[in-house]
């Protein structure tokens, strides 16, 4: 009996025992080719059948896409972090509505804000991977969709049961911008640019974040529109998002381009051996679940730089979603401001957001210089310098918000309006170059380290909203915020002491680059 080797699938190789031409007795029936037919010959190295781009200047290559084509991506990916964001954000003015309505506490009303956010955590695991494998654009168009209708079905609820439903798959099965979004900018920016890309995608999502309290306060103290038009405007932005991702938003993912590449190429040729090796990627159910769930948990907990960067920007997105409370209690509660003039201080934590995104932008600019001139290699630690800024404006707004804004009949409006401006400043400073620096700590293991993250950021996320507004109300707003204030305190040490120590951090670790 001879064996045929080759150098394309051990199974293939095993199944073609030949004698003869003929399948060896032992080979399983499962594998004939059927219709009395043998196995076809074996193909010889694949290797230079396996497509590729033409080299780093490809215009088939995302990175080097035409300025007006990424305008197009950018803004369908920007406006489906934009509505997601809104979408999160605007519900949290529908409390009081839905307390008197259905006559519940706030914290089961709370629950519209808090369960679109736990579906954050859990929808990326799905999406992730699908996008990885699928491409980006397929795995966009259905979330925005998925997003698009429970957001309505959401507004035509007509029990708290169908309204708690809807809010948590309108989260889970729209969390696909949280994830994909990023991934799409890294696609078609090259590494010199992709904090700045970066940036500008965090500035999306967090603004949005601020602009949705403004829009929904004067929505639902319209009487003619109501709590209900909070879900539809988040649908009818959704809608203009599904749109953009339909007819604007090319495919980005590279293995995927290259798939696609091998297959017009083996229709135009003929030659059926052309192929991509993303053919050969299929969505792993057990990869996902140990991949994706326990892995990101036991890197959370094994990793020190994990576990403390993670609960770092954990802390920050939890106060950036309870703030969306704080701000209607100060200057509606203390200062007497009607429904959506009470929100609109939120412009100036939006103002303190774009500061922070300029700071980043231009941080990343002197820092790319820098290493042009010196041809050092970066260390991830560079990234940390804005985030000890952000450090400390954080707490200083936490402070400066908290305290002023209890003393209404003393302290001009304008006074803790300034303070959210650092809150902003500060969100911005530290939410971006932490992760940044994540990944460049834990490059090969990236996506794990990230997920784990998203799991403990979506909590933090999630939990604030219910006890926000009893804190506040039963410690008063000065002392609520010195809570909160000294939490931040103590954490403040945290960029400086892996900015001292980060590199032997990394050097006793298995997963961190060394």
């Amino acid at each position: 009996m001879t064996k045929t080797m080759n150098k394309v699938s051990p199974d293939y190789n095993l199944l073609h025992d030949v004698k003869d031409g003929k399948l060896s007795e032992t080979t399983s029936d499962a594998f004939l080719m059927g219709g009395d037919k043998d196995l076809p010959p074996l193909l010889p190295d694949r290797s230079p059948y396996c497509v590729a781009f033409d080299g780093p200047n490809d215009p088939n290559l995302p990175h080097n896409y035409s300025i007006f084509k990424k305008i197009l991506i950018t803004t369908a990916v920007g406006l489906s972090t934009f509505t997601l964001g809104l979408g999160s954000a605007m519900f949290a003015s529908a409390i009081e509505d839905l307390k008197r309505i259905y006559d519940i506490g706030t914290s089961v009303a709370a629950l519209g804000t808090s369960l679109f956010i736990i579906g954050f955590a859990a929808g990326p695991v799905i999406f992730g991977p699908s996008s990885e494998v699928f491409g980006r654009k397929p795995v966009m168009v259905v979330s925005s969709f998925a997003y698009v209708c429970f957001e309505f079905g959401t507004a035509a609820a007509k029990d708290l049961q169908t309204i708690m439903i809807c809010r948590f798959f309108a989260g889970f099965l729209g969390s696909a911008p949280v994830v994909v979004s990023a991934a799409i900018m890294v696609d078609i920016t090259k590494a010199k640019a992709r904090g700045i890309g970066m940036a500008c995608f965090g500035s999306l999502l967090f603004g949005s974040v601020m602009i949705g309290p403004i829009l929904a306060g004067f929505i639902v103290k319209n009487q003619n529109l109501g709590w209900r038009w909070v879900s539809y405007i988040s649908g009818i932005s959704g809608s203009v998002a599904l749109v953009f991702n339909v007819f604007t938003l090319d495919e980005t993912h590279h293995p995927v381009l290259l798939a696609r590449k091998a297959e017009l190429l083996r229709r135009q040729t003929s030659n059926w051996g052309i192929y991509a090796l993303h053919e050969e990627v299929s969505l792993d159910m057990k990869n996902i679940v140990v991949n994706r769930i326990f892995k990101p948990i036991i890197l959370l907990f094994t990793e020190p730089i994990v576990f403390l960067i993670s609960l770092y920007n954990s802390f920050i997105y939890g106060i950036l979603y309870s703030f969306l409370t704080v701000i209607p209690l100060i200057f509606e509660g203390r200062y007497g401001w009607s429904r959506g003039v009470g929100e609109l201080p939120y412009l100036s934590m939006l103002l303190g957001v774009l500061s922070g995104t300029l700071i980043n932008i231009l941080y990343e600019i002197q820092n790319n210089n820098k290493l042009e001139q010196t041809g050092t290699k970066p260390a991830p630690e560079m990234r940390l310098p804005p985030v000890k800024i952000g450090a400390v404006t954080f707490v200083i707004g936490i402070f400066w918000l908290g305290w002023t804004g209890d003393y209404p009949q003393h302290v001009h409006w304008i006074v803790p309006v300034i303070g959210a401006f650092f809150i902003g400043n500060g969100l911005m400073l530290i939410f971006l170059p932490t992760m940044t620096y994540l990944i460049d700590c834990y490059l090969p293991v990236a996506a794990t380290a990230l997920a784990g993250l998203t799991f403990i950021r979506s909590g933090f996320g999630a939990a604030f909203p219910l006890f926000t507004q009893q804190m506040f109300s039963n410690l008063t707003i000065k002392w609520a915020s010195t809570l909160l204030g000294c939490l931040g305190v103590l954490i403040i040490p945290v960029p400086f002491f892996f900015g001292k120590y980060g590199a032997y951090v990394r050097s006793k670790s298995k997963h961190a680059l060394h």
